[in-house]
């Protein structure tokens, strides 16, 4: 199948938004491991004095776990679907976090930022340009920035892959297809299996000039096909004099 990008995958996301909260429900510690992503970028004092960018943040669960990881900090959340978005904007936040519906790239030309940190949940597999995404945040990123990618990104091994299928086959894209959005759900499991290894990702990640690179997996049945990447702005010594 030819997997949805730009425009096509934005109208889908705003289609599948109405039933999206509840189908990430059905997925045993989806919340958890969002707040386990969000705590691992290890902001000080709980944020305070710190802006933070969740990229990508659709109906508002990455914006929850980061609220939850660092509850003194000053959130703006974006996404490029109005359909997820006002299903963000319509829940109850505190008035430090903020939702703009912009790319990373509309963010960029606005000269928004520095950030203090950017987490990007689910997003990377699904734009065209991969690489020219994670440039730009870099841009975002004040040096020595932190950002945390959470991504379903397969280790490499084949038994992995095989349980992603046999998960998707079984309930991810049935339960998709009950909801009207069964294009949605294809992509998704299509998405990550073309998407790059861990190993590969990493090797993105340094190659669009971020240090300090680390990957580590989640718990649960979705060890070793969720990861968390943690990474800095900037050269390995401005990194580690921003600690």
């Amino acid at each position: 199948m030819t997997l949805l990008r730009d425009h096509d995958l934005a109208l889908a996301f705003d289609h599948a938004s109405h039933s999206y909260d509840r189908l990430t429900a059905l997925n045993p510690g989806y919340r958890t491991d969002l707040l386990r992503s969000a705590r691992r970028l290890r902001l000080p004092r709980g944020g305070a004095g710190l802006h933070i960018l969740d990229l990508g943040c659709g109906t508002g669960a990455s914006t929850r776990a980061l609220l939850k990881a660092a509850p003194a900090a000053r959130i703006t959340a974006v996404d490029a679907s109005s359909g997820m978005l006002t299903r963000a904007q319509s829940k109850p936040w505190p008035a430090r976090v903020r939702f703009q519906h912009m790319t990373a790239e509309a963010l960029a030309a606005a000269d928004e930022g520095p950030y203090d940190a950017v987490f990007a949940a689910y997003l990377l597999r699904n734009v065209t340009d991969p690489d020219g995404v994670l440039k730009t945040v870099r841009t975002l990123l004040r040096p020595g920035g932190r950002l945390a990618v959470h991504e379903y990104s397969l280790s490499g091994s084949a038994a992995h892959r095989a349980l992603w299928t046999a998960v998707c086959r079984g309930v991810i894209i049935p339960a998709g297809t009950f909801s009207g959005d069964r294009d949605l759900y294809r992509h998704l499991w299509r998405s990550v299996l073309d998407f790059d290894t861990v190993p590969a990702f990493g090797d993105r990640l340094r190659s669009a000039g971020f240090s300090a690179v680390r990957a580590l997996p989640v718990a649960g049945w979705q060890t070793g096909i969720v990861h968390t990447f943690l990474a800095r702005e900037g050269s390995a010594a401005t990194a580690e004099n921003a600690r």
